[in-house]
Parts: C-alpha cells; sequence; structure tokens
C-alpha cells in the first residue's frame, strides 16, 4: 500500500538528495530539477550573516531566468555538469546554475571534517522523488536551534518538508534547514517547542524575553546559526512573482522562529516554479499556502530531530 507524499517532492519534476556524515554530524541537501532546461527561481535573504552562492542571479532584473539544482550546505554543481545539464555558454559548453546556501554547523560533531565537492556529487546522484524524511537528514544534520546563550542550552534543529494541495491541482511545498539562533514557536499556541534550555527538564529560557532582560549583545563568536528554505509549487509563475512568493514565504519563519532574521542569522528562502509547472493560480494563494507550508516544515524539522551529543531533541527534552 503506497503512502502519500505530502513533501516537497510530491511536486512532479523536483528530486531531493542528500550525503551524511554521521560521525562528523554535517550534511549536504541538493534539489535537482528533472528537465534539461531546470527550474524558473528567485531568492529572498534575510538576516545579517548570510553565506550563499549565486543568489545575485536570482534577482528579476537579471539575466539568468533557471537553475538546475539548489544546495543547501556545501556541495558543487559537478554532478550536474556530468550529466550534461547546465546554461548553454557555446557549442559544447554547460555551466551547471547551481545557487546555493549554507548554515554554520562547525561547533557540533567534528569540525574538522568539511563539505567537499564528492559530497555535493553524491548528493545529486542519490536525489530521487521518495517522500522526504525529516529530523537529523542531509543539511539539517548538524542544525541546532537556541543558541542565545551560546552552546551550552541549544537544542537539536534539523530538516523538515510538508506541501499543501489547493484546488485545481496546484501544490505547494518547503523545505527548510532550521539552525536558528531564536527559538522554536508553535503559532497555534504560543509554546516553545524547541530552543535554549532552562535549569530543569523541559523548561525554556524564553530567546525574546532573555534579550529584553539583558540589554547586552550575545557572543556572536559562539551562535553563528541561519535557517534555510525552499518553497516550491508547480504553478506557472515567472521570475518576479517568484521573488514575492520568497518574500512573504519568510512570515513563515516569522510566526515559528522567534527572535527571527537576526544580527547572527543569514535567513535564505529560495521559491521554484517546478520544471513541470503549467498550471495557473492566483498569486496570492500560492503565497499564503507557500507560508503555511514552510510553517509546518519548521516544526516537524524540530518534533523529528533526534538526540546528538551536545544538542538534546524536544522529543526527549520535553516530551508530549
Amino acid at each position: 500500500m503506497s503512502v502519500e507524499n505530502r513533501t516537497l517532492t510530491a511536486i512532479p519534476g523536483i528530486a531531493v538528495g542528500h550525503y551524511e556524515d554521521r560521525a562528523a554530524l554535517c550534511g549536504v541537501t541538493v534539489l535537482r530539477f528533472l528537465s534539461q532546461e531546470g527550474a524558473i527561481a528567485s531568492v529572498d535573504v534575510r538576516g545579517s550573516a548570510p553565506g550563499t552562492r549565486e543568489t545575485d542571479l536570482l534577482d528579476p532584473i537579471n539575466t539568468i531566468q533557471r537553475v538546475h539544482a539548489i544546495v543547501l550546505t556545501g556541495g558543487s554543481g559537478y554532478g550536474l555538469e556530468a550529466a550534461g545539464v547546465g546554461y548553454r555558454v557555446g557549442p559544447g559548453l554547460l555551466v551547471p546554475i547551481v545557487p546555493a546556501a549554507v548554515i554554520f554547523d562547525l561547533s557540533l560533531g567534528d569540525s574538522r571534517v568539511r563539505p567537499t565537492k564528492a559530497w555535493g556529487y553524491q548528493a545529486c546522484e542519490s536525489a530521487s522523488r521518495d517522500p522526504l524524511a525529516s529530523g537529523n537528514v542531509g543539511a539539517g544534520l548538524g542544525a541546532t536551534v537556541g543558541k542565545v546563550f551560546g552552546a551550552r542550552r541549544r537544542m537539536k534543529g534539523g530538516l523538515g518538508s510538508f506541501v499543501i494541495g489547493l484546488p485545481g491541482g496546484i501544490k505547494v511545498g518547503a523545505l527548510v534547514v532550521v539552525n536558528a539562533f531564536g527559538d522554536i514557536v508553535n503559532p497555534e499556541n504560543g509554546e516553545i517547542v524547541a530552543g535554549a534550555r532552562g535549569a530543569r527538564q523541559g523548561a525554556f529560557i524564553d530567546t525574546t524575553r532573555a534579550i529584553l532582560e539583558s540589554a547586552t549583545e550575545p557572543d556572536a563568536a559562539q551562535v553563528m546559526n541561519t535557517t534555510l528554505g525552499v518553497v516550491a509549487t508547480n504553478a506557472r509563475l515567472d521570475k518576479t512573482q517568484l521573488r514575492k512568493i520568497a518574500q512573504t514565504a519568510h512570515d513563515g519563519l516569522a510566526r515559528t522562529i522567534r527572535p527571527v532574521h537576526t544580527l547572527f542569522d543569514g535567513d535564505t528562502i529560495f521559491a521554484v516554479s517546478a520544471p513541470a509547472g503549467d498550471l495557473s493560480a492566483g498569486l496570492m494563494a500560492v503565497a499564503v499556502a507557500a507560508e503555511r507550508a514552510l510553517e509546518r516544515a519548521v516544526l516537524l524539522a524540530v518534533e523529528t530531530a533526534e538526540t546528538v551529543p551536545g544538542a538534546p531533541a524536544a522529543r526527549d527534552w520535553n516530551p508530549k
């Protein structure tokens, strides 16, 4: 009996692959678009500490319209180049367009191990349309949250994905790597799900309150962060419309991460119209669905995460 795919890979034309070094607690996630032409995409980068590559290409005023993959945390476009995929710049000359964004996860696991081109290649080769696992997966393997007091009170973040269906066969999905400075909050009841841990089991400090009561800056050397997201749809959207989708999707982060877009985050969201996207949909409907899908993906990332040394998971710290 088949299980309904409620993750980003339910959208036609998108495959996702991972490579993980579980001893080092570091990984790579690649979203590969299953078309020689690639997928139309844009991006919105917020916070004050982003780590990105080729995101300027995704500005609607710039020439490149399509990308062939998106890499989260390390990796490379070499796997795509070997497959004969890319932007043709001359006879026999293909340049894979592969925007990328990174999280800082060197304070967890073995910081001597860094993502390599081989990791990106293997993640690309493993990409499939199977339903996505969440938690300690791919680029989410080394993700943590709740770092207002640095590493000593942090908890485990992770990777999450969710898709929402709209009338007419439209699908809007999200994939997110949650590595936030702030706490993760359930927007339905305002409760902290994961974040800076309090003194007793199951307790939380409340990062927003701690900042307001202290009036001093956290130690930036201890709190490198960033949440990365991709929202995608099978609706037919152009690059300018996708820029707006990426912008409004940040509201999904704002409802679930407190505080968000901080001095110590480089929150980045890509928006994609899948290669098979040929359906018409209202821009507002897609925007709202993208926000909600991202919101749910953030919660799934921490709810399904597993404890690692130095970062307990929500399921263990505050089991329901």
